[in-house]
């Protein structure tokens, strides 16, 4: 290792876990994130520190819990005066970021960063300056040039390319094909320097469409026990949500005529048959070959150029997509399916070969655990911990729990309409929930029903165990130990009485 080793970091939008070999997935077309994996450290079971785009990203970026850092639900931007990771690095370091940002301002280089690649537009109304919004997103730039049109008026006279019409552009031109050649650029002009690159691409986030939606065949699609079947005795929250995505299928109705459904989650998707539901999940799946062949391509210029030895290569998701199991689409639940992600790390002077590291991590301890990689000092109001010492076979996972929040609604900005009055409402409580060395997970909300799951003998998490009075001592145990977590991290959220 040099004295100033690089590092890139790779994350998709909205891909769960399972969607690897490392995780049990050996049929998904990933042949270069398992080659990743194949050199790297992998976390058996990695969670975000909230399942929805900038809650995630604000503590990925920051080291903060979504609740210090400032960012609780989408739309809002992250302080200009909370650091992040370009803002941690001595001078020696050239920073980039290219891609997906959603923490305000998008087009806008940024909190540190050298360069800037930008690639969302939908934004445009949220940022924080009016000349801003004449300011277009460089893959914007990049497809005008390359003939395409925008076509949705975002704002009166500003034309962007909505998600659906990115959609339907060749491979060539998705978003992920676009940022893999930028970074491999990156890499090729900055090889002779200690460099820190994030790369942040769309893929695999709704829609449910794009180039590759022929890649596997719906019906033989393998699916687990809980596709498609509707959360019981649990959170009214989860039923709510489970029984609004699943009417069209068992109460019959037309989702084409449901604003929300068909211009957010499933445009253009079949939900009312078991088949609509598999090719939705078949499309989301094939999505995620684009991101990994965008993988390929910035692996490959570490090679080509020689600092493949000297740079840790991070891979993970903001979150991950329900894809109909427990009857749900998107995120923005305590499930398996949104709350954990893929977490690789590949370090070549400690480690060579994959190496699965047991127990439960968080993103939070993402910022410090690279700052210490990287031979520097992690700044003190940092909420989490480096994981370096585990890679470095000096510690591990063992006693390490988890929390994960939910943050429905700020002061002054509520979530966005999610389908039905009914999932807003239960949207809008802020919920809790902790996940301990042992493998058992509670989710509490001070407004709703309580949830406790033996991930050791019910993964798939089908039988909520909060009220089995055999469980009512581990239940307030957790519940301590939940706020202590609170009385650490400055969290004020309510939780209820028990």
């Amino acid at each position: 290792m040099a004295d100033r080793p690089n590092l890139v970091f790779i994350f998709s939008d909205q891909q769960r876990s399972d969607t690897m070999a490392c995780y049990g997935n050996d049929w998904l077309n990933v042949p270069n994130l398992n080659a990743l994996a194949a050199q790297s450290f992998v976390f058996r079971n990695a969670y975000v520190t909230q399942p929805v785009c900038t809650p995630a990203r604000a503590s990925i970026m920051t080291g903060l819990y979504p609740h210090a850092a400032g960012p609780v639900v989408n739309q809002l931007p992250l302080p200009r005066e909370t650091p992040v990771i370009a803002e941690m690095l001595p001078d020696e370091y050239y920073c980039g970021y290219y891609g997906k940002w959603h923490l305000g301002d998008d087009v806008i280089r940024q909190h540190g960063f050298d360069e800037w690649v930008s690639a969302e537009d939908g934004h445009l109304p949220e940022y924080t300056r009016r000349e801003y919004r004449n300011v277009y997103s460089t893959y914007w730039n990049h497809l005008v040039e390359n003939g395409f049109e925008p076509d949705l008026e975002r704002m009166p006279g500003k034309y962007i390319f909505s998600p659906a019409a990115r959609s339907e552009l060749p491979e060539e031109f998705q978003m992920a094909s676009f940022l893999g050649d930028r970074a491999a650029d990156f890499i090729e002009r900055n090889s002779d320097k200690p460099f820190v690159l994030y790369v942040s691409t769309f893929e695999p986030h709704p829609p449910y469409n794009g180039p590759l939606n022929d890649m596997y065949d719906p019906a033989q699609l393998p699916v687990g026990p809980a596709f498609l079947q509707r959360p019981e005795n649990v959170s009214l929250y989860n039923r709510v949500r489970g029984n609004y995505y699943t009417q069209y299928m068992y109460e019959g109705g037309d989702p084409s005529q449901d604003p929300y459904m068909a211009h957010n989650p499933a445009s253009g998707q079949d939900l009312t048959t078991e088949l609509g539901w598999r090719t939705l999940r078949a499309h989301y799946l094939a999505n995620i070959t684009l991101v990994d062949r965008m993988v390929q391509k910035i692996t490959d210029a570490l090679e080509r150029t020689g600092v493949a030895d000297n740079t840790v290569v991070v891979f993970t998701s903001e979150h991950g997509e329900m894809a109909g199991d427990h009857g749900m689409l998107e995120k923005r639940s305590f499930y398996e399916e949104s709350a954990r992600v893929p977490l690789t790390m590949r370090v070549p002077w400690l480690n060579g070969e994959q190496n699965m590291i047991e127990g439960s991590a968080s993103h939070i301890d993402l910022l410090p655990t690279l700052l210490d990689l990287l031979g520097q000092t992690a700044p003190s109001h940092l909420q989490g911990k480096s994981l370096a010492p585990v890679l470095r076979g000096a510690a591990d996972l063992s006693a390490n729990e988890v929390v994960v929040e939910w943050n429905g609604n700020s002061d002054n900005l509520p979530d966005r309409f999610l389908g039905s009055a009914a999932i807003n409402r239960m949207n809008a409580l802020p919920r809790r929930c902790i996940i301990t060395p042992d493998r058992w997970k509670l989710a509490l909300c001070a407004g709703d029903q309580g949830e406790l799951f033996d991930m050791n003998s019910d993964p798939y998490e089908m039988t909520n165990l909060f009220d089995d009075p055999a469980q009512r001592d581990r239940v307030i145990d957790m519940s301590a130990r939940l706020r202590m977590w609170q009385q650490r991290t400055g969290d004020r959220a309510p939780l209820p009485s028990l």
